[in-house]
């Protein structure tokens, strides 16, 4: 079987929780995880000049993932998010800008890596300035499937550039959250969370949709196909990267040709097993995870 290559796009950056600090930013869990499940998994960002930025590049290199296309930034300074836990484990975050990855440029060299991969991976907070921005737009000129994890984290977040990347997006994954914002943003009404994750996808016309729904599971919707599954009922360390870790699953299965239906049971149980861990990007065996998800279940 040929290996998938993914590029993944947008912040690096490190999660300051109280007495510790790890690495994370959605596409560089996504990356990781891809990576350890045998995906070929690529990480466009940009860190400081700093003490963060070096330990953030070598934990990357830790990973086996490449920091090729890790710009370095002599201005601003390698990214933080001040994270903080709510009721039900559900966190909060204070993301500290302008950073290293808020001025992404664009390079030459990253028409080839995008036209040779089989898919990018990215969502909206790198959106918030106009230079990642910008090269973001042009990474989705080039790329042959495009796959937007909205996770849209106000103030960061602009509702109209989200529209504007929807409109260029092959797979989208959104939480309930997001769907009733974007549904109200639209002027659709709906009956039913199945219903209106429908009328965004004819309106948009997206090959396929995927939304999570926290403690009530996963839906995924195409043209064709509807599936649903329901959440394990787990012990929650942290949900920190649950979301990214649920993409990562899917993706390794769905970008091999599998259907949905395996491609969601293998996502929902990466996601529950990364919810009984601490942090986005836990260590695992993957030939492992079949075992480690039965005794979830």
């Amino acid at each position: 079987m040929k290996q998938a290559s993914v590029v993944c796009y947008g912040e690096v950056l490190w999660d300051i929780f109280p007495g510790s600090a790890k690495p994370g930013g959605a596409p560089m869990n996504v990356a990781y995880h891809l990576n350890k499940l045998g995906l070929q998994s690529h990480m466009i960002s940009r860190v400081g000049n700093d003490d963060l930025g070096r330990q953030l590049l070598q934990q990357l290199q830790h990973w086996n993932i490449s920091t090729q296309w890790c710009q370095q930034d002599i201005q601003y300074p390698t990214g933080t998010v001040l994270a903080t836990e709510g009721a039900d484990h559900e966190m909060s975050y204070d993301i500290i800008k302008p950073v290293a990855w808020d001025y992404i440029e664009w390079k030459d060299e990253l028409d080839p890596l995008l036209k040779h991969a089989d898919a990018l991976v990215f969502g909206s907070l790198a959106t918030r300035n106009e230079t990642s921005y910008h090269t973001l737009l042009s990474l989705l000129e080039i790329s042959s499937f495009r796959i937007f994890d909205i996770n849209i984290r106000p103030p960061h977040s602009n509702i109209d550039i989200i529209k504007l990347l929807l409109a260029e997006t092959d797979l989208v994954k959104m939480n309930l959250s997001e769907l009733e914002l974007l549904l109200c943003e639209e002027g659709i009404s709906a009956a039913s969370i199945t219903e209106g994750a429908q009328k965004l996808l004819e309106k948009y016309e997206f090959s396929g949709m995927i939304i999570t729904k926290g403690s009530q599971g996963a839906m995924f919707l195409d043209s064709t196909t509807f599936c649903e599954r329901p959440a394990y009922q787990v012990t929650v360390k942290d949900t920190v990267g649950s979301g990214d870790a649920f993409l990562a699953g899917f993706l390794s299965r769905y970008l091999h040709g599998n259907m949905a239906e395996p491609a969601m049971d293998f996502a929902t149980g990466l996601s529950a097993f990364v919810t009984t861990q601490e942090g986005a990007c836990p260590d695992y065996e993957p030939a492992q995870l079949p075992q480690l998800f039965a005794s979830l279940a």
